[in-house]
C-alpha cells in the first residue's frame, strides 16, 4: 500500500512574477507611487522578521492607500468629488531583500471616510506575503504624528491598546526628507496586528 507523501508549502514562486526587479526584470508594480519632489512625499521604510527574530529575504509587501486629500485612485471610491493627486499611483508593491529591508516612495494619506460617515486616521493598506504562509496577511500603516486621529480611529480602536503599537509607523527626518518606520513581524512578542478581511 503506497504511503502518503509529506506536505510541503508552495513556494516561493510569487517572487518571480510578482517582484521581477530582483531579477533584472520590471514589474507593472513597483515601490515608487510617487516621482522624486511631489508636494507631501514620504518614505515608509522597514524590515519583514521571522518569530525567531531573522529577517525574512523574499517577503511580498503591498500597499494601496488613499492621497493627501483623502481620495483613494479609484472611480468608485468616496469622496468622489475630491481632485485626484497629479502622477499619484496609490498602489505599490516590493520584495524584501536579503536583510529583510523594503521601502515605499509615496504620499502621506490623508483622512478617508469611515462606515459611519465618520474620518479615519490617515492610514496606508499593507498585503503581506511570504514563504510558509497559505494566503495573504492585511494589516496596515498609521502615522505616530497623527495622535488625535489615531485616537478617534474606529478600526484602531477596536485592537487593545497594548498592540497598538505594531501598526504604528514612527517618523524621523533623513537627507532624502520624511521616513516612517514600519517594521513587520510575523510572529513573536513584537508581532504584527494582522486583520480578516
Amino acid at each position: 500500500m503506497p504511503r502518503q507523501t509529506p506536505s510541503q508549502t508552495v513556494g516561493p514562486f510569487f517572487a518571480h512574477a510578482l517582484t521581477p526587479e530582483r531579477y533584472g526584470r520590471r514589474g507593472i508594480a513597483d515601490r515608487e507611487l510617487v516621482k522624486d519632489g511631489a508636494p507631501g512625499e514620504i518614505w515608509i521604510e522597514g524590515r519583514v522578521w521571522d518569530g525567531e527574530g531573522e529577517p525574512i529575504s523574499d517577503a511580498l509587501i503591498e500597499i494601496w492607500q488613499a492621497d493627501a486629500s483623502g481620495r483613494y485612485h479609484h472611480p468608485a471610491a468616496p469622496r468622489g468629488g475630491l481632485p485626484l493627486e497629479p502622477d499619484f499611483k496609490g498602489f505599490g508593491r516590493t520584495g524584501s531583500d536579503d536583510e529583510g529591508r523594503y521601502r515605499f516612495h509615496t504620499l502621506k494619506p490623508g483622512r478617508v471616510a469611515g462606515r459611519n460617515g465618520g474620518l479615519q486616521a490617515p492610514h496606508i493598506n499593507v498585503t503581506f506575503f511570504a514563504r510558509g504562509l497559505l494566503s495573504h496577511a492585511y494589516t496596515r500603516i498609521y502615522f505616530d504624528d497623527e495622535a488625535a486621529a489615531n485616537a478617534d480611529d474606529p478600526v484602531l480602536r477596536c485592537v487593545p491598546e497594548e498592540r497598538r503599537a505594531t501598526l504604528t509607523a514612527r517618523r524621523s527626518d533623513s537627507s532624502r526628507g520624511i521616513v516612517y518606520r514600519f517594521d513587520i513581524h510575523t510572529q513573536g512578542h513584537e508581532e504584527t496586528v494582522f486583520f480578516d478581511i
